[in-house]
């Protein structure tokens, strides 16, 4: 195995833990894999830094029933196949359509009473 050695900038002095844990993922991790770790995290930095980045089930269901009335959510809810549909087109799972579907059940009956 050849041994490189790799000089790097940083804009803030790492500590003592995180060099030992650097020198081992370079040690245990391919050079290719590392590259693409470091892609996805600067893409992923740029995004969080831009406020763009909006990641998982949750932030989806929160996209969709944000400022949602009680009555467009038993608009939404009478018209559900149609609802359906269009999550489908949107890329949305099942289990994403079904925790909105239990949203708007909620907001329905917590707006109505």
């Amino acid at each position: 195995m050849e041994i490189c050695e790799i000089t790097v900038r940083v804009s803030k002095k790492p500590t003592d833990a995180q060099i030992q844990k650097i020198q081992e993922c370079f040690a245990e991790i391919p050079v290719e894999e590392i590259l693409m770790g470091l892609n996805f995290a600067k893409n992923r930095w740029t995004a969080k830094d831009a406020g763009v980045l909006k990641v998982g089930r949750k932030s989806i269901i929160n996209k969709e029933i944000h400022s949602v009335t009680s009555e467009q959510a038993q608009w939404r809810l009478k018209n559900w196949k149609m609802m359906i549909a269009n999550y489908r087109k949107l890329g949305y799972s099942y289990p994403t359509i079904s925790r909105i579907k239990k949203h708007f059940i909620e907001l329905s009956k917590k707006r109505s009473k």
